[in-house]
């Protein structure tokens, strides 16, 4: 009987250790790409790498040219524990110089590291799985224009499970997919663009859906605002006719993302700040495709 209980816990943990081991791209699955440091600028802004990766500057938040200095460093708080951003700077030891093109989609579609480990979603590569990889090449090509940063911050201190990364192989099959997360009815460009940029880069659902117990997005109240995972409040519902943009056009909505104005004249704020400095960065095209994703998608009470 104890041979049997014991050849069943071996085939448990042999299948229990492929089932969390990570899952990567090979070279041939890359696309057929010349990637371009210009269009990776765009995709930067999108993403808002500078807010979490951009060394803190006497504690306080990157502005300016300190803005492209990827040193890492910022530390998030959250219920799991705290979250240090890595150096994504061109370091060719501390930082991301010495990765190659694949290393980098996997990272951040598939989020492998180069050495084959999980990385946490804290760094929200379940978004950056919806992106074209060839934004993703581009954005690889842009980063390594930036300043080369020394230093590597201190890694992430979690309690347990949380520590545990290989558990983070079953965490992935549950949730980290490349389908768009909203079925659109339309095959307007505008909207196509902008679910691009919302679901994807933007990864705007990361702050603004809830989660459930495991730290999973929960798709059927998409953007319908959420705890703020660093204690600080709510992070407000974004969905149309429900949401706080209930009452704000698309061109409202657009040149928020551009001034940070609100249609009552009120001032962006909190972490929002940050992400609405990127924004600015973008086209108007762009900042006008993301306004009309989000007068799109289905209301959320």
């Amino acid at each position: 009987m104890l041979r049997v209980a014991a050849a069943v816990a071996a085939v448990l943990a042999i299948v229990g250790w492929w089932l969390t081991a990570p899952q990567s791209f090979s070279a041939g699955d890359l696309p057929g790409h010349t990637p371009s440091a210009a269009a990776g600028e765009r995709i930067f802004w999108a993403g808002g790498c500078a807010s979490c990766h951009a060394t803190p500057v006497d504690g306080k938040r990157a502005r300016g040219d300190a803005k492209l200095r990827l040193g890492g460093g910022a530390e998030f708080e959250t219920e799991y524990g705290v979250f240090r951003a890595p150096n994504i700077s061109p370091h060719e030891t501390d930082g991301i110089g010495g990765w190659s093109m694949l290393d980098f989609v996997n990272a951040m579609q598939k989020g492998v590291s180069p050495r084959g480990k999980h990385y946490y979603p804290s760094f929200p590569y379940t978004s950056y799985a919806r992106m074209r990889t060839e934004d993703v090449m581009d954005l690889k090509a842009y980063l390594d224009t930036l300043p080369a940063v020394g230093g590597a911050p201190d890694g992430h201190e979690l309690a347990f499970p949380w520590n545990v990364r290989r558990g983070l192989g079953a965490w992935k099959r549950l949730y980290l997919d490349d389908a768009a997360v909203v079925a659109l009815d339309t095959d307007d460009p505008a909207v196509l663009l902008g679910q691009s940029l919302v679901e994807g880069a933007g990864h705007c659902g990361e702050c603004h859906t809830p989660r459930d117990g495991f730290g999973g997005l929960l798709a059927e109240r998409w953007l319908a605002g959420a705890p703020d995972m660093e204690g600080r409040g709510r992070v407000p519902n974004i969905t149309p006719g429900a949401g706080e943009l209930s009452g704000w056009s698309a061109g409202d909505i657009s040149y928020y993302l551009e001034s940070g104005f609100t249609p009552e004249f009120d001032t962006v704020g909190g972490t929002m700040v940050a992400v609405q400095e990127n924004m600015a960065q973008l086209t108007r095209a762009d900042r006008d495709a993301i306004a009309a994703y989000l007068k799109h998608v289905p209301p959320v009470e």
